[in-house]
């Protein structure tokens, strides 16, 4: 009984040893989660709701990431993404579940991008984040409906 109660204590340690030791954030990925919510911050004067949670991730030169979302018909949505000012022009595309790019409203301001739509079915979209002129930066998405 004391060995299992012993076992138990150790088990927790290593559990809030373990979280507490996760990674501080780098001062680029605090630059473009900053810049995303100034971003976003605009959208929200036209009733637009940040969601909660972000995503964060490297982009180098002439690549791109894609980040999976999922996305309720009847909800208007924009996707702000932000980076730091080694990126000096980043862009921004929507795609649907079979691959096909949705038309957007965009926004485009160097180190900033935003794409806005209304999705015309509930489903999996993926938003495509591409840095066309820079160096490697970390970027930031934060997406708000209304």
């Amino acid at each position: 009984m004391k060995r299992s109660i012993l076992s138990i204590a150790i088990t927790f340690a290593i559990c809030l040893t373990s979280a507490s030791m996760r990674a501080a954030e780098t001062d680029q990925e605090v630059e473009a989660r900053k810049a995303a919510l100034d971003l976003a911050g605009a959208f929200s004067n036209d009733g637009f709701k940040i969601r909660d949670g972000h995503w964060s991730g490297t982009v180098k030169p002439n690549d791109h990431i894609l980040i999976a979302v999922n996305l309720y018909s009847g909800n208007q949505y924009w996707f702000s993404v932000g980076a730091p000012d080694t990126a000096t022009k980043l862009t921004i595309s929507v795609y649907d579940e079979t691959g096909k790019q949705v038309s957007t409203e965009n926004y485009e301001n160097a180190n900033k991008v935003a794409a806005g739509f209304l999705p015309t079915s509930s489903g999996q979209y993926y938003v495509w984040v591409g840095l066309v002129d820079g160096t490697e930066s970390s970027v930031c998405l934060v997406y708000s409906y209304k």
